[in-house]
């Protein structure tokens, strides 16, 4: 399959390269990178990486604002299905190809490569370049090993396989990586975050069936004068809390008028639910966007009956 995408890569002289909205490192990281590897491949081609980006996220490079092509490849990454692809019309593109490790939802495009037990859509480029004749520099390396080292929140998860460690090596090998900057760049935060947290902690709901949920509304977004992405941005650092099964921060984004669901779990599988809400995901890392609070209690109720069953099903 890898030569087969290499080799409708090699024939488009313009290639769009997309995600999914709300962009997260791996989505990014492995856009940018797999851009940047075509690119140093094949110098004349036009290749645009596209979406909306978040400021966050400025170490890992510019998205570029994309022209009328003709004859134009899209290349699609991180991204289950049409409705959450964060593009324009996908209709014009002359043919198309996704890469993905979600569990397959629907198929929108000519050619699709997935493989739901990858680590990260990061983890599934670098093996690509590895068995095609696509270029890699020291750059690109730092972009995918933060996008993969992101998405199994720093090889904690089980995606994470003998073949993840392998691929890592072989790449440390060629392009030694100053890890400890690399992790900054993932980690650091400023303290009003910080302190979210801690209101988040203290004043989270953690319901009789061990679902963890907490409400930011737009009020204290503002007290805490951060946007209202920062709390679903940190959700795995609530994994290990003893409680809970399944965690939840509901936001409230005034700016597109939505509330911003995300969803972990250490059992229950989620991604089926979150897919009634409007979202999708993993089996046990997901996130929807719904109208209102109101709405998004309704998915807790959905999460709080799944972690019901799982318990009478599995820890009884």
């Amino acid at each position: 399959m890898y030569k087969k995408i290499y080799r409708i890569i090699k024939q488009y002289d313009n290639i769009v390269i997309a995600r999914h909205i709300g962009v997260d490192p791996d989505a990014m990281a492995s856009q940018i990178a797999l851009k940047e590897s075509i690119q140093l491949t094949f110098p004349n081609k036009k290749v645009y990486a596209i979406g909306n980006g978040s400021v966050k996220f400025n170490y890992l490079g510019k998205l570029d604002k994309l022209e009328t092509l003709e004859n134009a490849l899209l290349i699609v990454l991180d991204t289950p299905d049409k409705r959450r692809v964060d593009a324009p019309d996908l209709s014009i593109y002359q043919d198309s190809i996704k890469i993905d490790h979600h569990p397959f939802v629907e198929k929108f495009c000519n050619l699709e490569y997935i493989e739901d037990t990858a680590s990260s859509t990061c983890e599934i480029i670098m093996d690509l370049i590895e068995h095609t004749k696509l270029k890699v520099n020291q750059s690109i390396v730092e972009k995918l090993f933060m996008g993969l080292v992101s998405d199994s929140n720093r090889f904690l998860f089980s995606s994470c396989t003998a073949k993840t460690f392998q691929l890592v090596a072989d790449y440390l090998k060629e392009f030694p990586l100053d890890l400890e900057k690399l992790y900054q760049n993932l980690y650091m935060r400023p303290m009003k975050e910080v302190r979210l947290q801690g209101y988040i902690s203290e004043n989270m709901t953690i319901t009789d069936n061990g679902v963890g949920y907490i409400k930011i509304n737009n009020d204290i977004i503002n007290k805490f004068k951060v946007d209202s992405a920062s709390a679903g941005n940190m959700i795995n650092n609530f994994n290990f809390i003893e409680e809970m099964l399944v965690w939840t921060t509901i936001t409230e984004d005034t700016k597109n008028n939505i509330v911003r669901v995300n969803i972990r779990s250490r059992g229950p599988e989620i991604n089926f639910i979150a897919e009634k809400y409007n979202g999708g995901g993993h089996k046990y890392a997901s996130g929807a966007r719904v109208s209102t609070i109101e709405e998004a209690m309704a998915l807790i109720d959905d999460l709080d009956q799944a972690s019901e069953n799982y318990i009478k099903n599995h820890l009884s």
